[in-house]
């Protein structure tokens, strides 16, 4: 199977000068090659897009609001075939996959709004005879830069609001789960969307670079790791252009002693095995109030022990694979090195039994325990299915651990004290907050993002502010001569 870039609405018909392998994460075999991008082939992506522009721009409100609901419905008709493309790149069960698409289709649906969400203001008679008005208007081309672990989902944050907003767009996915991207694009096009408004190129940095470089390229969006974010951002800003660059995470769980500690261990371990730990909103460190440490990680060691783990394709299974075998083995050797720091390795990932080939890129989840701040195994990313449970005597020290870490993405706080979860919303460094609820992920309608190092640039994605990055405002003040005075002034002075 060979995947190629989507240009100008139709695949590209070039002779790649790179490709890359794309594998079944559940199996560890080569399932296809999917070409790169050469900073030329994104040059024609842009190209298109710049033409489709000049037209696009001007459809009307109406026109955009048609195509964003038939593609509502095509994606809605057609979301199994589309999540069994997800599961057989990425590798996370079906049911995961399921969820990403409901997710980004209520993005979608949000972007069906669009009337009502880019209208501008109106001042009658600021002056006199002088109204004052506001527009807001497309930027142009605009690039979106996507991570493997939702490649559906993701693009699906940005696409839709550029697209209504009267964008277009260039979309670069992750080179290691690239099919998604090209059946959204095929999806948009059965809905009415004209050739060039969105294109899809594939590559690594060589692509990405140009992206950030393209000088008809007036913004970035981004998603993945903190390094990465930061040098799309350094980059995108440099050349001149608006960039919004989503990091990495760290997200903590803080668990108070009047705590119902059964749905406590039940939301560590789907909200940090779910989807084999590789979310950006995965919990990966749970903070346990004295004196609730040792009966909460005996729960969490139960449930771990009972969960399904083997190939998304198979009934029952609840954990996948990790994306690729070179991930896998970076994951797996924070084991070793969580355990030569003194953590205690309570759950060792590596004797989960696995229902699926054992050529797949297979690591059970795991769990430490009595883990310390200094240690990687805490201050490290990881993005796989490694739980490490951290100790605090008080609701304060806990606070502290939490606001301490460089990561400000998302955090939860478990508690029967309203008064606690107030305080806590209040006092927490962090861009989204749960109280009860693992994965405080908003709803389409408010927008996602961190704070600190889990966010570069001041606008977060999707919902208000993913519109706003979208658009750029214009004032317009006007004055109108009176025609059934001849078209001359009534006497009243220019500068009132």
């Amino acid at each position: 199977m060979r995947t190629t870039h989507w240009i100008g609405g139709k695949p590209w018909n070039g002779v790649p000068e790179r490709t890359g392998d794309i594998y079944d994460p559940a199996t560890g075999q080569i399932a296809g090659q999917v070409d790169f991008a050469t900073a030329a082939v994104v040059d024609e992506a842009v190209a298109a897009a710049r033409e489709a522009f000049s037209r696009w721009r001007t459809a009307s409100l109406a026109r955009r609001t048609s195509v964003m609901f038939s593609f509502r419905e095509l994606l809605n008709a057609r979301r199994s075939d589309l999540a069994e493309i997800i599961t057989a790149e990425h590798g996370k069960v079906l049911s995961d996959a399921a969820g990403e698409i409901q997710r980004a289709l209520e993005n979608v649906e949000f972007a069906c709004g669009i009337p009502q969400l880019v209208k501008g203001g109106f001042s009658e008679n600021a002056s006199t005879q002088v109204d004052v008005y506001s527009i807001r208007q497309p930027l142009g081309v605009v690039g979106v830069i996507s991570p493997f672990n939702f490649p559906a989902m993701v693009p699906l944050w940005f696409v839709p609001n550029a697209i209504a907003c009267g964008n277009t767009v260039v979309l670069k996915p992750s080179e290691k789960d690239p099919s998604a991207s090209n059946f959204l694009a095929e999806l948009f096009a059965e809905a009415g969307l004209p050739d060039g408004v969105l294109n899809v190129v594939h590559g690594d940095k060589e692509a990405v670079d140009r992206i950030l470089e393209h000088p008809s390229v007036k913004a970035i969006s981004f998603v993945g790791s903190t390094p990465v974010a930061r040098y799309v951002y350094q980059t995108g800003t440099h050349h001149g252009k608006r960039v919004q660059a989503l990091g990495g995470a760290k997200n903590h769980m803080v668990v108070l002693p009047d705590a119902d500690l059964d749905l406590a261990a039940d939301a560590a371990v789907s909200a940090g095995f779910g989807s084999a730990g590789e979310r950006c909103m995965a919990i990966s460190a749970v903070v346990a109030v004295d004196p609730v440490g040792d009966e909460l990680v005996g729960k969490i060691s139960e449930r771990i022990a009972a969960l399904h783990v083997g190939d998304g394709r198979r009934p029952g299974c609840e954990m996948g694979p990790l994306v690729t075998g070179a991930h896998r083995d970076r994951v797996m050797s924070y084991l070793d090195a969580g355990r030569s720091a003194g953590a205690q390795l309570v759950v060792d990932g590596r004797s989960h039994p696995i229902d699926g080939e054992q050529a797949g890129f297979w690591l059970g989840p795991t769990l430490f325990d009595h883990v310390g701040t200094d240690m990687s195994i805490y201050t490290d990313e990881i993005f796989g299915p490694v739980l490490s449970v951290l100790r605090v005597p008080s609701y304060d020290a806990a606070v502290e651990l939490v606001n301490a870490n460089r990561y400000g993405n998302g955090t939860a706080i478990f508690t029967n004290d309203g008064g606690a979860a107030r305080r806590y919303q209040n006092e927490v460094e962090i861009g989204m907050v749960g109280v009860n609820v693992a994965i405080p992920v908003p709803v389409s309608y408010y927008s996602f993002g961190g704070w600190k190092d889990s966010l570069f640039g001041d606008a977060h994605a999707y919902g208000p502010e993913g519109v706003s990055f979208f658009v750029r405002s214009k004032v317009v003040t006007s004055r109108w001569l009176d025609p059934s005075h001849g078209g001359v002034n009534l006497g009243f002075p220019q500068n009132t």
